[in-house]
């Protein structure tokens, strides 16, 4: 049976910019596209009102996928498309269609003022229980913005993808992130840039001034075991340029940094069975926020 890359589309413009990008990521796998409009029936008082009644409410869900799909097809021809609304809580929803998924792709609201996501409650519900990778979009995310800048100094969809960036832990290592993120550089033909932030442990620190020699031993390390954890990728993806980089300070800071000059960011989540909370970790939960790239979150045991 073939895999689907499922987006949830609610008629935001957030959503319809996840829309938009499941398309093209569709036609760089040659997989169709499901567009899937989650409704939430109210409470019966509210959906009594004379605007909100069920003629009204079945109109609007049915409308809103079946229209985003005919804009779909002729936005991007040779990418099947279908729709499917359905009714029930929008994470639980989302999470169980996610289950049969390739992708489940989800929109995000920009931060006035500040690059990044606003990333709302469904979708943090979503990222922390789907069983598939989950891909976050920006509203006002264009095909462009993935794109190296022209000789105009203008990003532009005629230039070269920028690089995807893998935010890793070499203490969690876990194989299907670093695939995830090779297969996703060698499917836009770019390169690379595997990430690994650190910071020194406390008992490091001599004083106000830190060993340098001491200092230096433990970047090499972690600069040793960023190279020894990418060395077999390195062999099954030999078309892929990597960019290896383990600087000091904040895990999440560099990748949010990094992610100006990408076209997609992966990090990984490590799956929890407990129904109850989010568990996505804190550098996963930061980078969603602050990002200003899509972002794959892929879950691992």
């Amino acid at each position: 049976m073939t895999r689907t890359i499922i987006v949830g589309l609610d008629g935001s413009p957030e959503s319809r910019a996840a829309a938009e990008w499941a398309a093209r990521e569709a036609k760089l796998r040659g997989l169709p596209v499901k567009i899937l409009h989650v409704w939430e029936p109210v409470p019966e008082p509210v959906a009594q009102a004379p605007l909100l009644g069920a003629e009204t409410r079945q109109h609007w869900s049915e409308k809103i996928p079946r229209d985003s799909a005919e804009g779909l097809r002729l936005r991007h021809p040779g990418v099947e498309v279908t729709a499917e609304h359905l009714a029930g809580r929008p994470s639980e929803m989302l999470c169980e269609a996610a289950k049969g998924a390739e992708l489940l792709v989800l929109g995000s609201r920009g931060l006035s003022g500040i690059g990044g996501f606003l990333v709302g409650s469904v979708g943090l519900a979503v990222v922390a229980h789907a069983e598939c990778p989950v891909v976050l979009v920006r509203a006002g995310e264009q095909a462009a913005d993935e794109h190296e800048m022209d000789p105009t100094g203008i990003p532009s969809a005629a230039t070269r993808y920028r690089p995807v960036v893998l935010g890793l832990d070499i203490d969690n290592l876990d194989a299907s992130v670093i695939e995830f993120a090779f297969d996703e550089a060698a499917r836009r033909d770019t390169g690379l840039r595997a990430v690994h932030g650190w910071s020194l442990p406390p008992y490091y620190m001599d004083g106000p001034t830190t060993d340098l020699e001491r200092y230096d031993q433990i970047a090499h390390w972690h600069a040793s075991a960023l190279a020894e954890a990418l060395s077999l990728w390195r062999q099954k993806y030999p078309s892929v340029e990597v960019a290896e980089e383990s600087p000091s300070g904040s895990p999440a800071g560099r990748l949010i940094d990094a992610s100006h000059r990408a076209s997609l960011v992966v990090v990984g989540r490590r799956i929890r069975r407990h129904p109850f909370g989010v568990h996505i970790g804190p550098v996963t939960h930061a980078v969603l926020h602050h990002a200003t790239a899509p972002v794959a979150v892929v879950a691992h045991d």
